[in-house]
């Protein structure tokens, strides 16, 4: 420090700091450490807690259900889905005019419905044609799978609004429609929670990495079945889906409602 700059700091009854390098330097060097731990320990647990992730289970979030649809069901009535809430439950995208293009998941859901009294089917009607003949539509289908209200229904609503609901609410990956004579939508199960959310299955990787969430299609399962796909399992696709689905409804009805 210059020689004026030490006159001007004493007369001002300060005295010049003379500065210590080597406390300077030891106090850096312990502050690169404590930052360099410290950034191990958030690693660390990062990699916990990504690693109990990669090895849940737990049903994946999809969406929610928030727009209440009204529908006619099997028995003449109106009905809506807020009589679901508090409640595990499944739509089905279902053709009354091609019933073999569902046919795989209408099977599935009479063997849960079998199982699992207490979760409820909704089998929403893509091509219920107009006024009178849905409903005789929707009595015939209900009749021939033994359908029964409240716990399964055969129901439809307008289908140009049905068809955007199973697009965009339910988030499928078509949007149902009319094309060289017949229809073609996505004929997946849609599972829900009590609270009205939109779940998928969870399967942890056995070689880790993140898990595979996949939804329910059973049309899938069989093709795959049909190509030799494995499973590395001795059940095949589409019983591996059965089992899938039925697991993620387990844990389904062992949460309880998280609304308050």
């Amino acid at each position: 420090m210059r020689e004026k700059e030490i006159k001007k700091i004493r007369e001002a009854g300060l005295e010049p700091v003379a500065v210590d390098r080597k406390k300077l330097k030891k106090t850096a060097f312990y502050i690169v450490i404590f930052c360099f731990i410290s950034a191990v320990v958030v690693l660390w647990n990062y990699s916990i807690a990504a690693s109990k992730q990669n090895n849940s289970d737990r049903p994946a979030y999809h969406g929610n259900v928030f727009f209440n649809l009204k529908l006619i069901r099997q028995d003449g009535k109106i009905a809506g889905f807020e009589e679901f809430e508090g409640k595990v439950w499944i739509i089905q995208p279902h053709s009354v005019t091609q019933p073999e293009t569902c046919q795989l998941g209408t099977e599935a859901i009479q063997r849960l419905s079998k199982k699992y009294k207490d979760v409820a089917f909704v089998s929403l009607v893509v091509d219920p044609g107009p006024g009178e003949e849905a409903l005789k539509k929707l009595k015939e289908a209900a009749e021939k799978h033994a359908a029964t209200v409240p716990q399964w229904y055969f129901a439809t609503t307008d289908p140009v609004v049905l068809h955007k609901y199973l697009k965009d609410k339910c988030r499928l990956g078509t949007l149902p429609h009319f094309h060289e004579g017949k229809w073609l939508y996505d004929s997946s199960l849609i599972l829900i929670d009590r609270d009205m959310k939109l779940r998928r299955a969870v399967i942890p990787q056995q070689k880790g990495g993140r898990p595979y969430v996949t939804g329910f299609d059973f049309q899938q399962a069989a093709e795959w079945d049909a190509k030799g796909i494995k499973t590395g399992t001795e059940n095949t696709n589409l019983e591996e889906m059965q089992l899938l689905i039925e697991k993620t409804i387990d844990r389904l009805l062992a949460d309880g409602l998280k609304k308050s």
